[in-house]
């Protein structure tokens, strides 16, 4: 079963033009191709398709409005406007039943690194194939414990039943390691000679003046 449904309407129009007067119609360009059939071109309705794209690597049931074709897709491209993040156009590849594709996942790292470490994500996504229509949302990864100097890589962390790892074995994930602590009472110390450095600067720079003065 599909994770969302959206009607798609056939286009005729291309080119920026078409384009705008479909998203001001409150519609999305998208294309749709895949398994050697020639691409189709479409839009559709924009408020339910950006719910859908909200989650990550969701199966989208695409139905025509006049009925005469439906197929499972999910979005392979998305090109999103940088100011107001409205999605412009979007690709979709079709998939079937049993397939496996390849995916890149989120990750989404939970739990807490031991006291006194500092915890740095190094990539945000990672590289799975899996069933096409049982594609994982988000991938977790724990770190509940861990202390400086461990790492997670990608041949490390734990998939779903089903999912397959195609990113490199190697490939750091997480990096925990030793927080750094700002020596404050150093830093106060400096600021505090700086001040008093300037201060005599402007003591002897005045004294110069009066005496040129006189």
């Amino acid at each position: 079963m599909a994770d969302f449904k959206l009607l798609a309407e056939a286009r005729n129009e291309f080119g920026k033009g078409a384009a705008r007067r479909i998203r001001r119609a409150g519609r999305i360009p998208a294309v749709i191709y895949g398994h050697g059939g020639d691409p189709v071109h479409v839009s559709l309705e924009g408020h339910a398709t950006m719910l859908a794209l909200k989650h990550a690597n969701a199966l989208l049931e695409i139905e025509s409005t006049d009925g005469s074709k439906n197929v499972l897709a999910i979005a392979r491209d998305v090109q999103i406007e940088p100011v107001r993040r409205d999605i412009e156009h979007l690709d979709l590849i079709i998939v079937k039943r049993g397939e496996k594709i390849e995916v890149d996942v989120p990750i989404h790292v939970v739990g807490e690194a031991a006291p006194g470490t500092m915890v740095s994500q190094e990539e945000s996504t990672i590289a799975v194939k899996a069933d096409a229509t049982k594609l994982p949302e988000l991938i977790e990864v724990s770190i509940e414990g861990r202390p400086a100097g461990e790492h997670v890589l990608a041949g490390q962390v734990e998939l779903p039943a089903g999912v397959e790892l195609i990113a490199d074995e190697e490939q750091l994930i997480v990096n925990v390691s030793e927080e750094i602590e700002m020596d404050t009472e150093s830093d106060a110390e400096e600021e505090t000679a700086e001040e008093s450095t300037e201060e005599e600067t402007a003591e002897e720079s005045g004294e110069e003046e009066a005496s040129e003065e006189e």
